[in-house]
């Protein structure tokens, strides 16, 4: 390790879904600024030539996020290889684009397995390492779609808005070991989320042609058209790990920051409508509210 006390020792990364789009763009700048990369692709050898340019600092694994035992083997290869993990980006997951009435408990369960559990099992298996070391960071990816609700995406919605509540919540548990907790929210950015990796209702109903149907055909005209760059966006990424003091929150692109002010001023404005009915729920007793949140 570098003595001098303004160089910054390198991380340690471990990031799922490195084969394309966040996921590789990420991996790129990581290994291009000297930090040590596990990455992880359920078909590694779509990063071996990524891999291959960095044999000091990289190493590639295959993990599947439903899969216990994969999860735990790609936190094992970590630890063998590095001896550490500094940084934990829960990155792998697809889009679908359907409305609630349109999937099947199948479909349900499967999508909830790759974009919610999979992140779930990799923060608990992780998590007892960065205990140990007394420090670590968490870095989910979200969406704008986990803080704002957009029709014909109830399930990717659903499953970005559990991230959040977890990651939220979690981040407060695991302060005082020194680990915390970031969620990053892009807009539409250029990766192969409209393309490749976007699904559509296998059953679709009528009634939601203008809903889902339309959404769909939204997303695919957007594809390669897209206004963020995930290029940046790595960047940004990695400079807010690098923070001392990190957001929990990090908004990525215009798109985002102004679909997610429009939501803040929406939950302001009911909060405010709505007011007396409210306070009018609690007990006529305020001692509590007086004592526990300082409301007079």
């Amino acid at each position: 390790m570098n003595s001098d006390k303004n160089c910054v020792a390198p991380k340690v990364w471990l990031i799922t879904g490195c084969s394309t789009g966040f996921g590789r763009a990420l991996a790129e700048a990581v290994l291009k600024k000297g930090d040590y990369l596990l990455a992880t692709a359920r078909k590694p050898d779509q990063i071996r030539a990524l891999i291959d340019q960095y044999p000091e600092t990289a190493k590639a694994v295959h993990l599947d996020v439903t899969l216990s035992q994969d999860i735990q083997a790609g936190v094992d290869a970590a630890i063998a290889t590095f001896g550490r993990i500094d940084v934990l980006v829960n990155n792998a997951g697809h889009g679908l684009i359907a409305a609630l009435e349109e999937v099947s408990d199948v479909d349900i369960h499967q999508f909830f397995e790759t974009n919610f559990f999979g992140a779930l099992r990799l923060m608990r298996t992780v998590l007892p390492v960065m205990r140990q070391q007394g420090s670590g960071h968490i870095v989910n990816m979200s969406s704008t779609a986990g803080l704002v609700g957009f029709g014909g995406s109830s399930l990717y919605c659903g499953a970005k808005f559990a991230l959040e509540g977890t990651s939220e919540a979690l981040a407060k548990e695991v302060e005082s070991f020194g680990v915390k907790v970031t969620l990053i929210e892009p807009g539409a950015f250029r990766t192969d989320f409209n393309g490749r990796s976007l699904a559509a209702a296998q059953q679709s109903i009528d009634a939601y042609a203008t809903v889902s149907g339309a959404s769909f055909q939204w997303f695919k005209q957007m594809d390669g058209k897209q206004p963020g760059n995930p290029a940046k966006a790595a960047q940004a990424i990695i400079q807010a790990v690098e923070s001392p003091h990190p957001p929990m929150r990090l908004a990525l692109g215009t798109d985002a920051m102004s679909l997610i002010q429009e939501k803040l001023e929406w939950i302001k404005t009911d909060l405010d409508a709505w007011q007396q009915v409210t306070v009018s729920t609690d007990y006529t007793d305020t001692s509590v509210l007086e004592r526990e949140y300082g409301v007079e």
